[in-house]
């Protein structure tokens, strides 16, 4: 999505804008480039480039003629919300729910909805710039 290169400018034009102090400036070009040399900034270029990757692949879903394929993901959603909800009203009649499906329904509904409404709307800010 965004060369290596571009990240690097861009950070600098962040250091140049962000940090009045000299001093504090040579510190900071200094990190970011030591940064660079030890390749994390490297692992940023390949999370953008997975992320670009997720993108495509819904993309791809949405342009399909499968009905399946259109509408897993909020399909999966709508069911996760909908466990949730009926194991708190089962739990609410008085009925035992082991705490591990909680846990579980939990962890899938925060890992759907951060995929689903956090990619959707970082893909929209990456467009509009």
């Amino acid at each position: 999505m965004f060369p290596l290169d571009t990240i690097l400018s861009i950070g600098t034009k962040l250091i140049d804008k962000l940090i009045p102090d000299p001093q504090a400036k040579i510190e900071a070009q200094q990190k970011l480039a030591e940064l660079a040399q030890q390749g994390q900034l490297a692992e940023l270029q390949a999370d953008s480039n997975e992320s670009d990757n997720v993108s495509k692949r819904w993309q791809a879903d949405l342009s399909s003629d499968s009905w399946l394929a259109k509408n897993i993901r909020p399909s999966v959603l709508i069911y996760l919300l909908s466990a949730y909800l009926g194991l708190a009203v089962a739990d609410g009649f008085g009925f035992k729910v082991s705490e591990a499906y909680v846990t579980l329904l939990g962890q899938w509904g925060m890992l759907v909805m951060g995929a689903y409404f956090g990619g959707r709307t970082l893909e929209k800010i990456v467009q509009r710039k």
